[in-house]
């Protein structure tokens, strides 16, 4: 093993607890649903960014390049000025959800550039403008826009023309588990000296107000030693440390309690939250002269000349240092590059050496920005409905808003996020995810993360899983146990074919509670036709789709019901797996082939006039409108909604099966007793390559058919991977007329404008990782069934031929090529933003967004999303850079017969 899996082994066996330390600061506690106690559940206006620097958080804090322990007692981070803003930089600025034409989105420009799992190295770089920040501007600008305007950036500001910026490099490599070294350099890329104000803070989470009598920890500044000022830090739960900051800068101190002075005119803390913002800006003597309190900073003043760099150093340790002996000495620097060559080695087994060294610099980015996104989670419901005893006790209506019957509920962790600013909160099937690519470098947290959200304190005793933090009680898409069988199967792999099955059969008995809660709470009339709401598809149908229906009635959304056929084969696969050792599995293996019977059926019922969610004339699945008169309406939208029951296919090897006596039985009885049922799914009785066995929705015939769609260039199928909504709505919209009134959907191929969820999210057109993921799997397992006997014109149209797994790997590469540079030099990531396509000091900065434009493949979305989209390290993993297809074309009836006439 080399040094970083070494660790990672220490840190499995507890013998050194080498993840105490991470970054897992937020970049936005502001306006989240924790730190609002409103009467009307605006969490945005509750607490808003011009708040931020004042007010002390109840539950989390952010900062910049944050760092803190696995229970955010003590947090570092970094604070800056440029000597022009109105207010230190210490944390991301952003648009909340009623400012941007889009949604939230974060104004800044930020590279999470490398990690290592145990975070024994960490790098990220910041690019800091030297003029004033244009918080004014980019707010009333974004106002006036409209849906139908593009979002006003911080380039589009014009405040880096010229360069005028500094480049901030934040590193941090651990000397042991509890020693912490940071360095901080900063570079002028101006054509004019420009000064800056470099500020390494530390504090302490505010937990002492909470309730009476609680203790406080303390910061205080120890007499100078040489070049280094120290600070002591003393905390009841670790005790002695210290930080020492190299080159005597001066050491500044307040509380990290609320300027309610300023917010609100009456009595509080003397030296408040702010003192420090005020005293470096406004020259306020604010700090405590005392110099001590709960939170500190290092103020460094620098003036760099044009291309001049500057670095600060820092060591947080519990050791006492003797007076005369230096801990930032010549060590310092060995450990840096030490670290830095282990991260190096540790990525050279999990990077493929054939890639190119972009493709290279890609996955570590994904990795990094992935790692750098674990974040504290700390949410306890039923304190946060009921108030704290010493604060004063919220607002009527509080307590009977969002949240209110997950009671339960009590987060205390480290959770991956989808991203530190726009989604500083755990979404369900975001982090199921996260932990396929979180697995390729550190296993055991993939499996904790999927263990954590089925634990008693997080599932609701009805057996829901948690949704999000702004509603937990909404629906997403039931992946969970998708992504448990895929991290057991990668897991596996990493540990020479051994499997941890305890980690399976722990998921699977919460799995079977959430699958029943599906099942009684989402079949509306008991006819294994589901439904479930927006289930992460945010603006993808006609209507809002978790609210009522302006028509009456109900949706039966083939999305809902393909998702719960994914879930039923998914957990067939898991208890046939449990079954290999534990033969009492099989009864509950042969339960969950009987429910995907029944979903299967359901999809393909046609009701008396014909209609059902398949469409024989099309060839495609559609959701359908069930009226209160009785009658069905399928809504012949092409989207995304059709493509999923693609994800409703697993194989069997027949060797299993025949270990498995007791399933083989029922299975074979199912097969001569109810062809009704079984005459629904694929081929269960011809045994494909291998003697395979086949379960999916789609036989031959609607794979082929819904193929045709999905590679056509001019529906689905985009340069950069499949779209969610068919191009084919750009000429001809759906629309439908009820009551008088129009309901319409076109193809939308960058961002929403419609406002529904907030509409800074967009399934209309644009390309999603996690969906795309899904498709190529689907793929792969219909290839490991038929092989190369199945070939198909991909793209269709093109005559040339492909097998399942070549559409699969060209799917891959597309996606990929997303954030490569091609011929031409440019990533398409990047759109149109020269800045990032020719300027050296940005063009191999990737921006990992959280959906793509579907004609040219340009970030849209949350920019930072690296908790999903990581998923292309996966696909560069798997499948490499570009997929070169040397099949000689044959004809289409050579293939296996002549494509279904639309």
């Amino acid at each position: 093993m080399n040094a970083e899996q070494k660790r990672l082994e220490d840190s499995r066996a507890h013998r050194a607890y080498w993840k105490r330390w991470g970054p897992y600061v937020s970049e936005r506690a502001w306006g989240t649903v924790r730190e609002d106690y409103s009467a009307d559940g605006d969490a945005w206006n509750f607490l808003p960014h011009e708040h931020a620097r004042s007010r002390a958080y109840r539950w989390n804090e952010d900062g910049i390049a944050g760092v803190c322990d696995r229970h955010q007692m003590i947090c570092l981070g970094l604070a800056l000025w440029n000597g022009h803003d109105p207010i230190l930089k210490e944390r991301f600025f952003g648009l909340n959800g009623s400012e941007g034409n889009h949604g939230e989105d974060v104004k800044e420009y930020y590279f999470y550039l490398d990690s290592t799992p145990t975070h024994s190295y960490m790098k990220m770089l910041y690019k800091y403008p030297q003029r004033a920040f244009p918080y004014a501007d980019l707010i009333a600008e974004n106002k006036r826009r409209t849906k139908s305007d593009p979002e006003y950036e911080l380039l589009d500001t014009g405040i880096f023309d010229d360069n005028r910026y500094f480049d901030v490099e934040v590193e941090y490599a651990k000397a042991d588990v509890e020693d912490l070294l940071a360095r901080i350099t900063v570079t002028n890329r101006g054509p004019e000296a420009a000064p800056i104000h470099i500020l390494p803070t530390i504090w302490f989470r505010n937990t002492w107000s909470w309730f009476p009598g609680a203790e406080k920890p303390q910061l205080k500044a120890l007499p100078q030693r040489s070049e280094l000022s120290v600070i002591s830090v003393q905390h009841m739960r670790y005790g002695q440390r210290y930080l020492y900051c190299y080159d005597s800068p001066e050491l500044l101190f307040c509380e990290n309690e609320t300027n309610s002075r300023c917010l609100w005119s009456v009595p509080g803390s003397i030296y408040p939250k702010d003192a420090i913002n005020d005293y470096v800006v406004g020259g306020t003597g604010t700090v405590n002269p005392e110099r001590l309190g709960t939170k500190a900073s290092a103020h460094y003043l620098r003036t760099l000349a044009p291309g001049e760099s500057v670095s600060i150093r820092l060591r947080f340790t519990p050791e006492d240092w003797p007076v005369g002996e230096s801990p930032l000495a010549s060590e310092f620097d060995g450990i840096f590059s030490a670290r830095k060559r282990e991260a190096d080695e540790f990525y050279s087994d999990i990077i493929p050496h054939d890639l190119s060294d972009d493709a290279k610099n890609v996955m570590r980015q994904a990795f990094g920005g992935l790692l750098w996104t674990k974040q504290f989670y700390h949410y306890v419901v039923k304190d946060w409905l009921d108030g704290d005893p010493c604060g004063p006790p919220p607002p009527e209506g509080h307590k009977h808003g969002r949240n209110r019957d997950w009671r339960h509920f009590y987060g205390d962790d480290i959770l991956s996020m989808p991203d530190k600013w726009e989604f500083p909160w755990f979404a369900a099937w975001d982090l199921a995810f996260h932990t396929i690519s979180l697995a390729l470098v550190d296993s055991d947290f993939a499996k904790d993360q999927l263990i954590l959200l089925l634990r008693e304190w997080y599932m609701h005793p009805n057996g829901q899983t948690p949704a999000y933090e702004w509603n937990f009680s909404d629906v997403n898409p039931p992946v969970h146990a998708w992504a448990a069988m895929r991290v057991y199967k990668i897991d596996q792999k990493n540990h020479g074919g051994k499997g941890d099955r305890r980690f399976l059969e722990r998921v699977f008995h919460k799995l079977m509670l959430n699958f029943t809660w599906w099942v009684n709470r989402k079949d509306a009339e008991g006819k294994n036709l589901f439904q479930g709401g927006f289930l992460g598809l945010d603006n993808i149908g006609i209507f809002d789709r978790s609210s009522s229906l302006p028509t009456g009635g109900v949706l039966e959304q083939s999305d809902g019901t393909a998702w719960m056929a994914m879930y039923s084969l998914n957990l067939l696969a898991i208890a046939m797996e449990l079954a290999r050792e534990n033969h009492a599995y099989e009864d509950v293996a042969s339960k969950f082939w009987e429910h995907f019977l029944y979903i299967a059926d359901a999809m393909s019922h046609r009701d008396a006039d014909g209609h059902g969610m398949w469409d024989e004339v099309d060839g495609f699945f559609y959701d359908v409108l069930h009226m209160p008169d009785g009658s069905r309406v399928p809504m012949r939208l092409r989207s995304m909604v059709g493509l999923i029951p693609l994800f409703a296919v697993q194989t069997l090897e027949s060797e299993w099966v025949d270990k498995l006596d007791g399933f083989e039985r029922r299975m074979k009885w199912f097969i001569e007793n109810r062809p009704d049922l079984t005459g629904n799914i694929a081929s269960m009785d011809r045994p494909g390559r291998g003697a395979r066995l086949l379960m999916s929705i789609c036989d031959e015939k609607k794979l082929r058919r819904v193929l045709e769609y999905l590679l056509d260039e001019s529906e689905f199928l985009s340069d950069h991977g499949v779209r969610a909504l068919s191009k084919i709505h750009e000429k001809f919209p759906y629309i439908l007329e009820f009551d008088g009134q129009e309901h319409r959907v076109d193809y939308e191929p960058a961002e929403s404008r419609t406002g529904m969820f907030g509409g800074n999210s967009n399934w209309r057109g644009p390309v999603w990782f996690p969906m795309n993921f899904l498709i190529i799997e689907s793929l792969q397992r219909f290839h490991h069934y038929f092989g190369d006997s199945l070939q198909v014109e991909c793209p269709t149209g093109s005559g040339q031929l492909m097998t399942l797994d070549d559409v699969a790997t060209e799917i891959s590469c597309r996606l990929s090529r997303i954030f490569l540079r091609g011929q031409d030099g440019r990533r398409p990531v990047a759109g149109q933003i020269e800045k990032f396509q020719s300027d050296p000091y940005w063009r191999d900065l990737v921006l990992f967004h959280e959906y793509f434009n579907g004609d040219n493949g340009a970030g849209l979305g949350a920019s930072h999303q690296t908790g999903w989209t990581s998923l292309v390290a996966k696909l560069l993993q798997q499948s490499g850079e570009n997929h070169r297809h040397v099949r000689k074309p044959q004809s289409a009836v050579a293939a296996g017969g002549t494509p279904s006439a639309r």
